[in-house]
C-alpha cells in the first residue's frame, strides 16, 4: 500500500505532534523537511534528516510526527514514529515507523469553521488505545461517563473545543456530537489525538483544546468537509440577504 504511492526521493514536511512533554527539537507547530531514502517494508522508511542553515536537526528518537508526503500522484499524509537515527554512508538518516494508515491529503480540509456545537467526550482506557494502535477491529467500551463540551471551530483535520475538564496532550479520546447531513442530524463517534490544552486567562477552570483526528475514515472526513462548506455558503447567503435588505 505505502509503496504503491510513495517512492524514493519524495519531499517531506514533518510537523511534531505535541505530548504534553518538552521537545527539544521536535517543537508542535514548526515544519521540517526532509526526503524519503529508502523504503524498508510498507510500515518502516528511512528519511533523511532534516537540515536547517547547514545544520543537522536531530529529531529526538519515539518523538511522533504528523508526515505529508509529495509524491507523483499528489499529496499523502499520515502520522510516523521515529524509532532510530543514524549514519550511513556519509548521509545522516532517521527510521520511521508509521502509525497510521496512509491517505490522500487535501488542504480543504484544514478550513475551519466557526461554531458552537454540544459535545461529549472521554479520555480512552488502555484497553481502547491499544486495540487501535494493534490496528485491530475497534469497538468501544459502553456505559463510561462522558464530559460535556463546546466545540468553537471544526475541520476535516480536527476541531477546537471548550471544557471544564483538562484532557492531557498527547492522549487519545472519544468524541460524539452531531451535524446536519442531508437534512438530518446525524451522529459522528469520532477518536482524536489532543494537540494542546490550554487553561483560559478570563474562565479560570475552563479549558481550550485542540484536537486531531485519528486515523478517520475518509468517507466520514468528506462529510464533515460537505459540512463545513455547506455552513460557510448557508452563512454567505444570509450575509448577501442582509446586505440587500438594507
Amino acid at each position: 500500500m505505502f509503496s504503491k504511492f510513495i517512492a524514493e526521493g519524495d519531499k517531506i514536511e514533518l510537523q511534531a505532534v505535541s505530548h504534553g512533554g518538552a521537545e527539544p527539537a521536535g517543537t508542535a507547530g514548526k515544519v521540517y523537511h526532509s526526503k524519503v531514502h529508502e523504503i524498508q517494508s510498507e510500515d518502516t522508511i528511512e528519511i533523511t534528516m532534516p537540515v536547517e542553515k547547514t545544520k543537522l536537526i536531530l529529531l529526538p528518537v519515539d518523538s511522533e510526527f504528523e508526515m505529508i508526503f509529495y509524491a507523483s500522484g499528489g499529496l499523502f499524509q499520515c502520522l510516523g514514529r521515529i524509532i532510530d537515527r543514524y549514519k550511513s554512508n556519509n548521509m545522516y538518516l532517521l527510521l520511521v515507523e508509521m502509525t497510521s494508515n496512509l491517505r490522500k491529503y487535501q488542504r480543504r480540509e484544514f478550513y475551519r469553521l466557526r461554531c458552537a456545537l454540544e459535545m461529549r467526550a472521554r479520555t480512552l482506557e488502555e484497553e481502547e488505545i491499544q486495540t487501535i494502535e494493534n490496528r485491530q477491529p475497534f469497538a468501544l467500551q459502553k456505559g463510561l461517563p462522558l464530559k460535556e463540551s463546546i466545540i468553537v471551530d471544526i475541520s476535516g483535520g480536527g476541531l477546537r473545543f471548550l471544557s471544564s475538564c483538562r484532557y492531557e496532550p498527547g492522549s487519545l479520546m472519544y468524541c460524539c456530537y452531531h451535524l446536519m447531513n442531508g437534512g438530518e442530524h446525524k451522529k459522528y463517534e469520532v477518536i482524536s489525538r489532543v494537540i494542546s490544552s490550554i487553561e483560559l486567562d478570563n474562565r479560570p477552570g475552563t479549558y481550550e483544546h485542540r484536537v486531531q483526528f485519528y486515523d478517520m475514515d475518509p468517507i466520514v472526513r468528506e462529510e464533515i468537509i460537505k459540512y463545513i462548506f455547506e455552513e460557510e455558503r448557508k452563512s454567505r447567503q444570509k450575509t448577501k440577504f442582509s446586505t440587500e435588505k438594507i
